[in-house]
């Protein structure tokens, strides 16, 4: 296997953006390289001004190269190497915030920062042979080869998180800008937790939200049919959890598994969304849907002012498009109608929405009408039935995902085996 790129490998990769723009994305470097170098927020960020005297001069010449384009930038990223560890976590949350931005660009440049859409278990990716799937669950491998469970396999499955039915599987799909490893939110993960009080295998999956909904959920709808071909025994139930994008996402590959005729389409069972922008978010029509989302990490704020170049994926968000045909053909950028036609949910699938509200308009970036699929045309109107929605009073878009009231709606609508 090729190896891996580390980050700085990656974050070089974005000379390529900076071709007609070094100066503007060395300023963006710079105060990424503040913020790690100002040590914890909680201590008042002691070095941050330590930090600008030291670096104040290299960019400043960095500024100066502009003639090698994007030389610059490789230089400026050059300064962050020995402070990227730092990072952390974040590290992962700032390519997500990137790619949401403008993941589309990154993609058709082949640029190493593009994330490559991958089905993840505790945030590591999964190869979708038999053998390995074997390998890393071998607790389901081990129920496949028997009629009941030995103690010793269902004591290993209760430590690792994993039912040692093993058959029912568990596809959470984050938003826009995120990545699979922010479901834990606040302690809390609707995934592990769902997997621990309903007897499911918990899976994500980690994908370049700057795509198009539909260009995901055509990858996606693939990558769960090599998922399910290739797991350890049959599988009886898939459950779809998505979050804001992620709702849209799996509504696209649903589609596209119909259109197709995939076995895990037969399998799935549920779909629930959170957040879902089914109708579209009028701050994309107004262009600052990254204002809350690119502020969850103080290392990525500063990408915030790219948030104008707005990505195919941030484009759908303003109707919320899942469809290829909802977007060839038309300038994203310009001012237009409705480009959706009649809508409709996965048949023979029990569909449930969640909106969240902090005010009168929704959750801050989603309104409650377009979280719930209602749509005054009825052609367009997604038809989740009364008792399959539920409004999240008092609680915010990125909430959503660590409410305990959100999850007690879940264990409710999600059954236990029978």
């Amino acid at each position: 296997m090729p190896k891996k790129p580390t980050l700085v490998e990656q974050l070089r990769g974005a000379t390529k953006l900076a071709v007609d723009a070094t100066r503007n994305v060395t300023d963006l470097v710079e105060k990424m390289h503040h913020t790690i170098g100002g040590g914890p927020e909680l201590l008042g960020k002691p070095l941050e001004q330590v930090t600008k005297l030291l670096t104040g001069p290299t960019y400043s010449t960095i500024r100066g190269v502009t003639k090698l384009v994007g030389a610059g930038l490789d230089l400026a990223l050059g300064q962050l190497q020995p402070l990227l560890d730092q990072a952390g976590a974040d590290r992962g949350m700032v390519l997500a915030a990137l790619n949401g931005v403008m993941g589309d660009y990154l993609a058709e440049t082949h640029n190493p920062l593009a994330i490559a859409m991958k089905l993840t278990h505790g945030g590591e990716p999964l190869e979708l042979t038999n053998e390995a799937l074997k390998a890393k669950f071998p607790e389901v491998a081990g129920r496949a080869a028997q009629s009941r469970v030995a103690p010793e396999v269902a004591g290993r499955a209760a430590q690792s998180g994993v039912a040692p039915e093993g058959n029912r599987l568990l596809v959470l799909v984050h938003g826009s800008s995120m990545d699979d490893l922010q479901w834990l939110r606040k302690g809390h993960d609707h995934g592990a937790a769902l997997a621990k009080d309903r007897g499911f295998v918990p899976l994500s999956l980690r994908y370049n939200s700057g795509l198009h909904a539909s260009s995901n959920g055509r990858q996606f709808a693939a990558m769960l049919e090599g998922l399910v071909k290739a797991w350890p025994r049959p599988v009886e139930e898939v459950v779809l959890l998505g979050h804001s994008m992620g709702g849209l996402v799996s509504r696209a590959a649903c589609h596209v598994a119909e259109g197709e005729g995939h076995a895990w389409r037969k399998k799935l069972s549920t779909l629930i969304t959170l957040g879902t922008p089914h109708h579209g978010s009028p701050l994309e029509r107004g262009g600052n849907w990254f204002e809350l989302l690119l502020g969850v990490s103080r290392y990525s704020a500063p990408l915030k002012k790219l948030g104008e170049l707005r990505s195919a994926g941030v484009t759908d968000l303003r109707y919320g498009n899942v469809l290829d045909e909802h977007w060839q053909g038309k300038d994203r950028f310009a001012k237009e109608d409705d480009p959706r036609g009649e809508l409709t949910l996965p048949a023979g699938v029990a569909c449930y929405a969640i909106a969240g509200t902090v005010g009168p308009a929704g959750d801050g970036l989603v309104q409650v009408d377009s979280a719930l699929g209602r749509h005054e045309d009825k052609a367009r109107a997604l038809d989740f039935p009364e008792s399959h929605q539920w409004i999240a009073t008092g609680t915010n878009h990125l909430d959503l995902l660590s409410s305990e009231a959100v999850y007690g709606k879940l264990l409710e609508w999600i059954a236990p085996r029978g």
